[in-house]
């Protein structure tokens, strides 16, 4: 039996959102929003630019404005996962709105759950999650930092194995290939790819690949350098995703790649390499590990299930 949720209204409106014309608007107010501990939570100003490429999470997106149009949050439902930001001093309030909204939403989709997720160190989102219904799930994210100020090893490929940039847009069926591959899923397709290679941040210099002596894509890493930096005053660029093909497994590329990446990094001046992976991914933990990352936060995951016990 599935379950009616009621709609708590407040005194902001809310309405679809309209693409492109919000876009500058959004990506300004998540700016604005963000304090500078928050400045690297998912979804940034790229993630932005990435989901709303596609066009079912835009229809699956909702602004909130005041009676000055001024907009004072926003929504995303993209698949069973709930995205959001609010004004700071209207979290509690937005916060119960937004959650009805997507509740209502997922539902009208028969989704079986609703999830969303936080920082550890977020006790406003972590008491509005749990006040409204969510259960913590027992996997999160981990999030690792390693230092650029110390020397770093040169990588170390198999014979025959080199590491280049992406040869742009024309190989991104290929890059999204290997993605599906080393994950085990369907969601990367070249659009999806394209996507990410047409965002603010992308640098094409930093989309590396590891080739096998065939020719064949063996495994990649896409480097950054973020741009919270500019809130937050720090050096950091990023290592992630790093991925490899399970015909490769085992031979050291993706370490090769790490390396690769964060020596990139330096030489662009960054301070601190950082990366994410999953809590089960013992695999990428062992390999971050070994050229240096530790733990630097984790990100908590929560589930509201939308079906009667």
């Amino acid at each position: 039996m599935r379950k009616r949720f009621k709609v708590k209204m407040t005194s902001s409106l809310s309405r679809p959102y309209t693409h492109p014309t919000d876009l500058p608007r959004l990506l300004d107010f998540l700016r604005a929003v963000r304090t500078p501990e928050r400045a690297s939570d998912y979804p940034g100003v790229v993630d932005l630019e990435e989901l709303l490429a596609e066009p079912q999470i835009r229809q699956k997106t909702r602004l909130w404005l005041d009676a000055q149009e001024n907009l004072t949050a926003y929504a995303i439902l993209a698949d069973d996962q709930l995205l959001f930001d609010t004004l700071p001093a209207q979290l509690d309030e937005l916060g119960a709105e937004i959650i009805h909204w997507a509740l209502e939403t997922a539902q009208g989709d028969e989704l079986e759950s609703l999830c969303a997720s936080c920082e550890e160190n977020n006790p406003a989102r972590l008491a509005l999650f749990r006040s409204n219904g969510f259960e913590l799930e027992p996997d999160f994210t981990l999030h690792y930092a390693c230092s650029l100020l110390e020397p770093l090893p040169d990588p170390i490929l198999p014979p025959g194995f080199i590491i280049r940039a992406l040869n742009g847009e024309s190989e991104a069926e290929a890059a999204a290939e290997l993605h599906r591959a080393a994950f085990g899923t369907d969601y990367m397709t070249a659009e999806n790819r394209l996507a990410m290679m047409r965002t603010s941040e992308y640098n094409p210099q930093m989309d590396l690949v590891a080739v096998a002596p065939d020719g064949r894509l063996a495994a990649y890493t896409m480097g950054s350098i973020s741009a919270a930096n500019a809130v937050t005053g720090h050096k950091d660029g990023f290592t992630d995703p790093v991925a490899t093909h399970p015909g490769f497994q085992r031979l050291g590329l993706a370490r090769a790649l790490l390396l690769a990446a964060m020596q990139m990094l330096k030489e662009r001046g960054m301070d601190t390499a950082r990366l994410g992976t999953d809590s089960e991914n013992l695999a990428m933990q062992k390999t971050a590990q070994a050229v240096g990352f530790v733990v630097a936060s984790k990100t908590l995951r929560f589930q509201k299930k939308l079906l009667e016990k």
